[in-house]
């Protein structure tokens, strides 16, 4: 009995709680491993020889050949931090944001007037210095276009100065947008031309910066930077005969270290900055520091061109002669009839009643921005928008400064000396009375102003107002590019081949004109209120017709000088016979595709304007699936694939076409070639995509499709190749999950999709602030997101590539895309497509709509993050806990990334956007902006002229290893070159036989023995003095050594060493000169291409002669 009871006693005792966390473990465990092996649906993925062709021809290596003996692999090179005096990023976070002065807009209180109080009675100072510089800020396109400006204002402007300068002989100005100083000469007679000159040469006319623009600073590539510079210094020359000395860089909003640089390695002795954040601002004037060597982040050679800040909010007349506002709007003497504004309510002539009184107040404003440097020279800019456009502005500036001027000079117990000026004339003061010139490193962004409300107000919407003309200003970039280098190299080797190219060579000679406008088409866009997009509607919509027209004679004359070099019968051939596979016809359209064809369309020619091999899978759009593609120079046929193109219906539902496929197929491309793949007719249903969708397996028509659509599987979707396995969510198509195979470590990556409500009035063009009482529409897809989630998704599962496309239609197609070609950088990441559609107005109205990647990363408490800087400087950000997210939004231009001790997650992308990491482990890009309303910055209207925009990134998830020592942190190598495959793809140009069969070459090698470290920026024809569009025998060749991580992914090394047998292809060269950046100042004669040296980060030019 009692061991019954015991018995039953031990039955019904409850388990220990030990024995209970134990089960809940396992059971977890159980869970785990069920969730992430069998719950995901793993579509096909390629076999290990999908690479090969199914023709039995072998599997295809993508491995590199051998290099040449002279040009063996360098270790990667690290590179190291730069140190500097003044560290940007270090004191930022630092600063009081909140001052006490806030509401009066101005800094200047009681400590800054007691030192001027002490100053001033110091009897051992040095006397100051006042040099008034008088200029006008003409924008080339902003409330009116660029030829409307010209017409009603900048023509006049000019011409007065010509005038005037001659009339006022005291008198200076300066000029700076060559873009304007074209148009003028264009028109101008002669007589006035050789003044204009004339008063260059003599120094009273200064050219400043000298670049077609002044350019924006955060949204602009390195190689449309340069290109400007290239084109405004080169037109300065050839007309003025001078080279630029000095920079003038006061409207941009925000500056970074890149244009200083550029400017430095053009030759230039100093430069001048004004839009700087107003804690900035305090901070160097508490400190008597408005100059500095402004040093790039990685070692480089001593600076030696001072970098000047200007010390109150902006460039007019009322905030430039000294810290008080109210005073100085009283020294602007423009009075036009019929015009009312601040300064015309406080206007007072100078006479000899009130001249004492008004040169002494004048002279103590002065003295007091003297109190703010150690040298006490002041800088004081006299001007403003589209200033002196009548010619009794320049005279009563003129007269009444004159005469306050000649009082100050001529009174001893002032101890000041006051005149007309130069920027060049003020550095030179500077560098008599001033060597202790401290260094600084890092970046002035974000730039936020208080003088509209009192209020900070932050200027990050403009990274990525306008994405539609971003985007197209990149694409023009890349075209640009390739039709330079084309140029160059077909015209010289028509020039070196005899007269069998008479004929192409006129079509080229014709087309330079078109280069040479395309090349400032380009210039004229890094305008700051261009490519920034905080123009008029209007006005960016004649920008981006002026860019499609410049892409289209880009195009043609890629065609026409790629004929040359691989049509060997080109003499003969008929025009068009090379025909771009891609066709930009209208602004706001998307670009049209030619179809191949097995007909009269079955080759087509690849050109990599990369000076480096790439692998690249081609699109082609077909009329067929029963194609496969040979590549006629390695001899072989290629792994391809056919996928259906799907179309949107009128009721919103997407459908399979049956009459247009696309053909994808892996191109292997040598550096800097052309390639010729031929089409053939072939019936190979391996190569057919498979198709998961449902809705889709039925034909309009009840046929069967030629494809294999099956229905979507039941759970989340995971796809993979021999690098990556990713877990995409099965109801949103998002990405949730990456597995690196190489480690087996899994980390959490997953893509949302949000968006800010804009604050009504305090958002638009220039401005980002959300409304802080409904920040976040976290629910941004939910209205487009009727039906089931099976409907909205599409997979497309071939032997290169595999995709999943979501669609919530209209407003957003997201597509990820994993590809499967081994051995490449582009089986090591994630492709996503973003179409954005806001639709008309006032649909999304106040929408500020962000892709959020958020990971589980630890890039610290307080979250840091990486973003480079115009594709040239790379700049750590970390979050500022006292600002909100409109202050943490930074520029990238071609990447960010964030990073733990582990692995780096990079964002790489196709054009210029705003990008936050403002929790840990997120990173946040924007990618659309509507705001209804102006933010009283000037331009006058919202942004509700949104394009439906095609927006393309890769994802890159890589190991990283502990650096032997502290760098400059970089990219990886992969991140790098996906970034430039990214921004320079290769050119696809179809064979036209309508006419008659034509002969192809196999392929073009137009460059030999070049070093893949090395990245051709441009290849540049020079014009000659005479014409000034005619192409001469020389050319600028540019050339960029991108510095990457030697800790993070693949840090293998590559040769940056040109040798003895480097040449472009057969083409002979006369010499090789080194040069500035511009091209203006030489350097030093080479013996040939094996004389070019670059250190890693490094730019540099050379005038070669072919």
């Amino acid at each position: 009995m009692n061991k019954m009871r015991a018995l039953r006693q031990l039955r019904c005792r409850l388990p220990s709680t030990r024995l209970l966390a134990l089960l809940l473990i396992v059971l977890a465990c159980v869970i785990y491993c069920f969730y992430y092996n069998v719950s995901p649906i793993s579509y096909p993925k390629p076999s290990k020889n999908a690479v090969s062709d199914n023709t039995g021809l072998g599997e295809v290596a993508y491995q590199r050949k051998s290099p040449n003996r002279e040009q063996e692999l360098e270790q990667c090179p690290l590179v190291r931090e730069m140190e500097a005096d003044i560290d940007t990023q270090v004191l930022y976070p630092s600063f009081e944001f909140q001052p006490s002065w806030l509401r009066s807009k101005e800094f200047w209180d009681k400590k800054f007037e007691d030192r001027y109080e002490l100053l001033r009675m110091d009897r051992q100072r040095l006397k100051l210095k006042v040099i008034v510089v008088p200029h006008s800020h003409n924008d080339p396109g902003w409330l009116k276009t660029f030829e409307q400006y010209f017409e009603t204002k900048t023509n006049h402007i000019i011409n007065n100065i010509v005038h005037k300068l001659n009339q006022h002989l005291n008198m200076t100005f300066i000029w700076s947008e060559i873009s304007f100083l074209h148009a003028w000469w264009e028109r101008a007679h002669p007589v006035k031309r050789k003044s204009f000159k004339k008063l260059v040469i003599d120094g009273r006319l200064e050219i400043t910066a000298g670049g077609w623009v002044m350019p924006d600073e955060a949204c602009t590539h390195i190689y449309a930077l340069v290109d400007q510079f290239i084109e405004g210094h080169n037109w300065v020359m050839t007309n003025l005969g001078v080279a630029p000395k000095t920079g003038w860089s006061i409207d941009p909003f925000g500056h970074g270290p890149t244009v200083p640089h550029l400017l430095e390695q053009s030759g230039l002795e100093g430069t001048i900055i004004q839009r700087i954040h107003y804690a900035w601002k305090q901070w160097l004037a508490q400190r008597q520091i408005e100059e500095f060597y402004w040093v790039t982040g990685w070692e480089h050679e001593e600076p030696s061109m001072i970098v000047h800040n200007m010390p109150f909010d902006i460039y007019s007349i009322k905030s430039t002669c000294g810290p008080h506002p109210a005073v100085c709007v009283g020294f602007d003497f423009r009075k036009i009839p019929g015009e009312y504004t601040e300064y015309t309510a406080k206007y007072e002539e100078i006479t000899e009643r009130n001249l004492p009184g008004k040169a002494r107040a004048l002279v103590e404003q002065y003295r007091r921005i003297g109190s703010l440097t150690p040298h006490n020279v002041v800088l004081v800019p006299l001007g403003d928008d589209f200033r002196y456009e009548h010619g009794v502005e320049f005279d009563a500036q003129y007269a009444n400064y004159m005469k306050m001027f000649a009082y100050i000079n001529s009174h001893s117990d002032l101890h000041a000396e006051v005149s007309f000026g130069t920027p060049a004339d003020y550095f030179t003061a500077v560098r008599e009375r001033h060597n202790d010139v401290p260094t600084l490193k890092g970046d002035f962004f974000v730039y936020s102003d208080i003088f509209s409300e009192g209020k900070p107000a932050y200027w990050s919407g403009y990274y990525t107002t306008r994405p539609y003309l971003k985007i197209l200003a990149r694409q023009f970039e890349h075209q640009l590019r390739s039709a330079e280098i084309l140029f160059t190299l077909a015209w010289n080797s028509l020039a070196q081949g005899g007269h069998d190219g008479e004929t192409c060579r006129r079509r080229l000679d014709k087309s330079y004109e078109q280069l040479v406008a395309a090349r400032r088409s380009l210039g004229l866009f890094q305008h700051h209120d261009a490519i920034t997009g905080t123009s008029k509607a209007n006005v960016m919509s004649d920008y981006g017709t002026k860019i499609i027209t410049s892409v289209y004679h880009c195009v043609r004359l890629q065609e026409t000088a790629l004929g040359a070099l691989m049509l060997p019968e080109h003499a003969h051939a008929p025009q068009g016979v090379l025909q771009s596979e891609t066709e930009w016809e209208a602004y706001g359209e998307p670009p049209r595709r030619l179809r191949v064809s097995l007909v009269d369309r079955k080759r087509v020619v690849v050109f990599n304007s990369l000076a480096e091999e790439r692998v690249e899978v081609v699109t082609l759009r077909s009329n067929t699936t029963d194609v496969r593609v040979f590549d006629t120079r390695r001899r072989e046929y290629v792994p391809s694939q056919v996928a259906p193109i799907v179309d949107v219906r009128e009721d919103g539902r997407r459908v399979l076409s049956d009459l247009e496929f696309e053909v994808a197929f892996v191109a292997t491309l040598p550096p800097l070639a052309a390639v010729t793949f031929a089409l053939e007719e072939h019936v190979d249903t391996s190569r057919l995509c498979a198709v998961y969708c449902d809705g889709c397996d039925a034909r309009s028509d009840g046929k069967p499709h030629r494809y294999p659509v099956q229905k979507m599987k039941p759970g989340d979707v995971q796809i993979e190749n021999s690098a990556l396995k990713l877990l995409v969510d099965r109801n949103s198509g998002l990405l949730r999950q990456v597995q690196r195979k190489d480690s087996r470590h899994r980390n959490v990556v997953e893509v949302q999709f949000g968006a800010y409500r804009s604050a009504q009035r305090h958002s638009g063009a220039y401005l980002f602030m959300p409304d802080y009482d409904d920040p976040e529409r976290e629910d941004v897809l939910a209205e487009y997101t009727s039906g089931r989630a099976d409907e909205r998704i599409i997979i497309l599962a071939g032997p290169v590539f595999t995709e999943i496309s979501t669609a919530y239609l209209p407003f957003l197609v997201h597509t990820v895309r994993l590809y499967s070609v081994p051995g490449t950088p582009l089986e090591r990441g994630v492709q996503i497509e973003n179409l954005v559609d806001f639709e008309s107005p006032p649909k999304n109205r106040e929408t500020e709509l962000f892709m959020r990647v958020q990971t589980d990363l630890q890039n610290g408490e307080v979250p840091e993050f990486y973003t480079d800087q115009n594709g040239f400087h790379y700049q750590k950000r970390v979050k500022v806990g006292k600002l909100g997210v409109e202050a943490n939004y930074y520029p990238l231009t071609t990447m960010a990334w964030l990073q733990d001790e582990r692995t780096r997650l990079t964002y790489v992308t196709d054009h210029a956007q705003g990008a936050a990491a403002y929790e840990p482990g997120r990173l946040e890009v924007m990618l659309d902006r509507r705001t209804l309303y102006d933010d009283h910055r000037g331009v006058g209207e919202g942004v509700v002229d949104n394009k439906p925009t095609l927006l393309r990134n890769w994802l890159l998830l890589e190991p990283l290893a502990p650096a032997p020592e502290p760098a400059y942190e970089l990219p990886s190598r992969t991140a790098e070159r996906l970034s430039r495959a990214l921004n320079y793809p290769a050119g696809v140009f179809l064979v036209d036989s309508g006419e008659g069969e034509v002969a192809v070459r196999s392929h073009g090698a137009f460059s030999r023995g070049f070093p893949p470290a090395l990245h051709v920026l441009n290849l540049r024809t020079v014009s000659e003095d005479a014409p000034e569009q005619a192409p001469s025998r020389e050319a600028y060749l540019v050339l960029h050594r991108p510095g990457t991580s030697c800790s993070v992914g693949d840090a293998s090394g590559a040769s940056s060493r040109f040798t003895a047998d480097s040449a472009f292809g057969n083409l002979r060269l006369a010499n090789v000169t080194a040069v500035s950046l511009t091209g203006l100042r030489r350097r030093k004669s080479l013996a040939g291409l094996r004389d070019i040296e670059l250190k890693p980060m490094e730019l540099k030019t050379y005038r070669i002669r072919f």
